[in-house]
């Protein structure tokens, strides 16, 4: 009896075991990259320079009409009909925005339209005497359905700031009597650098930085959609079964 409850209980503990490794693969497969990640990946592209990169950048980038970044790239997805591709694409944004931050903002399936708000935390920050703040994206992916092809759009029109006056590097030297004030702010894309000659925050090197981290983020998005089109999610995704 006691032999039987000891495999029973060695059963349950391999079970729990592979549900809690699941579940950590399920939230890790939802994030597309972290602020870590992506800086790697962007300065094994760019380069560390962030500054430089962000000039050259801008002198091949043309803001739209809403003085938004925007990227357009069409896929050519074979002999893949709207509706296969419809149910893959699905399933991918499904998996991807599915909390607080990341979120579909539309999923319509006769217009052949999913829309989703994307959210990366920390591409940029920067402390300061008096202050200091961080940067964060939520860009915009739409993608369009037809037979055998799609069509991906990424928009981002501003930077998200979380900027903490009165917490600097000179307010760890106070007495403590100033307590820091929290502000959040977006700031248009076209107000900061290299669009804007004279960044309008004072933030040339933080705004260079948030601008190659977003355009990086981009190179991601898109080729993640275009793999999942073109091999499937988890690559078993065929009629032949």
């Amino acid at each position: 009896m006691q032999t039987k409850l000891k495999k029973i209980d060695i059963c349950m503990k391999k079970i729990l075991l592979l549900l809690t490794v699941l579940c950590y693969c399920i939230s890790m497969s939802s994030q597309v990259m972290r602020a870590e990640e992506l800086e790697k990946y962007a300065k094994e592209k760019y380069g560390d320079s962030w500054v430089e990169a962000a000039e050259t950048l801008s002198s091949q980038l043309t803001l739209d009409k809403n003085n938004s970044l925007t990227y357009t790239q069409i896929v050519d997805c074979g002999k893949a009909t709207k509706e296969q591709l419809y149910v893959i694409l699905n399933y991918w944004f499904t998996a991807t925005f599915n909390d607080a931050n990341s979120v579909i903002k539309l999923n319509d399936k006769e217009l052949g339209t999913i829309i989703g708000e994307g959210f990366v935390d920390g591409i940029s920050e920067h402390l300061g005497g008096m202050s200091r703040y961080k940067v964060s994206i939520t860009p915009i992916i739409k993608v369009d359905i037809k037979d055998t092809k799609i069509r991906i759009t990424y928009t981002l029109q501003y930077y998200n700031i979380i900027k903490v006056i009165g917490g600097g590097i000179i307010s760890a030297f106070s007495d403590g009597t100033q307590r820091p004030q929290t502000n959040i702010e977006k700031w248009p894309i076209d107000t900061c650098y290299p669009f804007a000659e004279k960044d309008k925050h004072k933030a040339k090197k933080t705004s260079s930085k948030a601008l190659v981290m977003a355009h990086a983020y981009s190179n991601v998005i898109m080729d993640k959609i275009e793999e999942v089109v073109k091999n499937g999610l988890v690559g078993n995704e065929n009629d032949d079964w």
